[in-house]
Parts: structure tokens; sequence; C-alpha cells
């Protein structure tokens, strides 16, 4: 058995994700970029370059994985660039999108013979959560004015319009693009390259994949431009599991299980939006709280239902655990770091990557 903790990529699970993707391109004319800041486990990239077109990302070190590590095309963007970067990320992508007017004309220079492009923000995302919705008040995540980006409309080919998050309502997408229409019409049509960006959820189950490629080929006929997505969670969403080991057991007036993981550490996003792990197998008479073992007081995974009590040893597994996990996973408390394992499609387990004491030593100074 491998020594828990460790994140489980099931390629067999990945390889459904892939083969919806593959079937939007197909059915819609679009192409399908990974997006690097949700998952960047470049041990399984062998298999999504086959069904994906390249990857975005949003700062220098995603660009050069991208590079390095999947191909196609890789596409550029940060909300802001640094002037000691910017040689490096145009040498790394084939695409740059600048965030506002004043970075792409800061870079103009060194730029000019890169395909640009620019990102608009149109007021209106599908988000729940504050945090992470790119059209809340006073948003600094790309252009709202389309008069002020009518008058740089000649320094770039395309644009990115990033507003979905966790958004699995067809409905809401194809309202959402219609407003993106009404508000920049005049400004797609003068283009030749436009990416929707992430969060549609369209590889999830009983998701409307025909209307879904239909709407976006309609929008790409009307304005005559190449659409691009950026699916983070959508590519590897209930591919990966973390695996757990209990280490203690507890009443404290709710029975309570430790286990050698921490989501402050390995589940990091569980924290920031107060949202609960999902485990399987969940059923059964016995409930327990899950917690992490770092000393923060709110390091806990949720509540569970099991078929039988919990004991030193038991091993659980939290599901659909790839997206924003390995890409935000730390040393908090200097808990011991999730292994890598995949698992190939011939049903084979390796472990691809360990960590060690000397990982966390040279993460410091």
């Amino acid at each position: 058995m491998i020594k828990t903790p460790y994140y489980l990529i099931d390629k067999s699970k990945l390889l459904r994700n892939m083969q919806r993707i593959a079937y939007v391109r197909e059915h819609s004319g679009a192409k399908a970029l990974l997006a690097l800041k949700c998952f960047a486990t470049w041990s399984v990239f062998d298999l999504m370059q086959q069904y994906m077109d390249g990857t975005t990302s949003s700062s220098l070190n995603e660009v050069k994985l991208g590079r390095l590590k999947f191909a196609g095309e890789t596409h550029a963007y940060s909300v802001a660039y640094a002037d000691d970067e910017i040689a490096e990320v145009l040498a790394n992508s084939d695409k740059i999108i600048f965030n506002s007017i004043s970075q792409l004309q800061r870079f103009a220079a060194p730029s000019a013979d890169h395909v640009r492009g620019l990102r608009l923000n149109p007021g209106v995302s599908s988000s729940e959560f504050l945090i992470a919705d790119p059209s809340r008040p006073f948003s600094r995540l790309g252009e709202w004015d389309a008069d002020k980006v009518a008058g740089v409309i000649d320094q770039v080919s395309g644009f990115m319009i990033h507003n979905n998050c966790e958004n699995s309502d067809f409905a809401l997408f194809d309202q959402m693009l219609s407003q993106i229409e009404e508000r920049f019409g005049s400004l797609l049509e003068q283009v030749e390259w436009v990416s929707l960006g992430g969060g549609i959820h369209f590889t999830g189950d009983d998701y409307p994949l025909d209307a879904f490629c239909a709407r976006l080929r309609a929008f790409s006929e009307r304005f005559g431009v190449q659409v691009y997505l950026e699916p983070g969670e959508a590519a590897i969403t209930m591919s990966t599991s973390l695996e757990v080991t209990v280490l203690d057991t507890l009443f404290n007036g709710k029975n309570l299980a430790v286990v050698d993981s921490s989501i402050e550490a390995h589940m990091l996003d569980l924290l920031i939006y107060r949202q609960p792990a999902r485990m399987e197998p969940c059923g059964g008479a016995h409930s327990y709280m899950v917690c992490g073992k770092s000393c923060l007081a709110g390091d806990i995974f949720g509540e569970f239902q099991f078929e039988k009590e919990l004991e030193i040893g038991s091993r659980l597994s939290f599901i659909d655990a790839a997206g924003y996990t390995m890409v935000k996973k730390n040393w908090f408390n200097g808990v011991q770091m999730p292994s890598i394992a995949v698992r190939q499609l011939d049903g084979s387990v390796e472990v691809v990557r360990e960590f060690s004491f000397d990982d966390f030593l040279n993460g410091l100074s």
C-alpha cells in the first residue's frame, strides 16, 4: 500500500473529461486550453495534450511550464507583468493577453511582433463568492469601457473574457454570452479570436453539450472569430482523490477522527470558500467529523457517515480533489506534503512524486 497522504489521479476518469472536451472541439469549432492555475500536474499531460490544444497561464512560471511540458499553443496572461519578466513571457508564448490598456501600452514596443490580446470585463459573472467574482465592484480584472478599448483595437487581434465560475447552468452561460455580445459586439467584429475563459462545467453529467456547441459555433460565425475555452476544473473534475489515514479518534460531543492531512495545507480552497470535502463511500450509521492534523482549529474536512466505527489506521478517500489543490499545497505546520500517484489506463498505480524534508528545507532560507 502507498503511504498516505497522497493524491491519486485516475487516468481512466481523466479520459472521460478529455473525450467530452474533444466532442466540444469537434462540434463547436472551439479550441480548448488547459488552465494551469487550476491544475498543473504535468505527469498526466501526455494524455491531456492528445485532447486539448495547449495551455493558458497566469504567471511567467506557468507560461514556461506550458511551453516545456504541453504540446500545442501557449497563451500568456497575467494581471500585471513586471519589466524584468516580459521578455521571457514573450519568448515562451504564442499569444500574450494584457489585463489592461495600461499594460498593453507599457509593453507595446517589446510585444510589437507578438500576437496580442486584451482582457475585457463584461460586468456580469456567475460567481456566488465575492472573492472569486471577476465582476465585483472595483474589479481590476480587465477593461470595462468599450469606447476606451476601441481606441486601441488596432493593437490587438483578440480578447479574453473570463466571467464564468463553477457555472453548470447552460441557460446562465447563454444569457451572459448574449450580454457580452450586446456590450462588446462592435469590438468582437474587429478581432480574429476570442477566449471565453474557464469556469464552464460542460464536462459535468447531464450538461447539454449539443446546445453548448451550437451556441459556441453561432458566436464564432456571427463575429468571424476563433473561439477558445480555458477549462480548468472541467478538464479534471472527478478524476482525483486525496487518500488519507486516520491517526486518532476522540469524542468531544461528536465523534472526531484526525487524519494525516490538512485542508489548510492540502485542500486550501475548502478553507477559503468554507466548503466541506466530499468522500466516497459515505453512508452508514456512524457519524464522524474528520479533522486535519494541523494546529488550525478550523482544519476540518467535514462530517461524514461510515458503515463501521473508524479506528486508527482506517483509510479514507476524499474525491474530486484535483482542482486548486496540488497547485496550492503548502508546508503549513510542516505537515508532510502528499505524494502524487497516477493510476494508468491499464490499472497499474505509479507514484510519480514524493516530497521530503529537503523540499521543506529548500523552500525556506
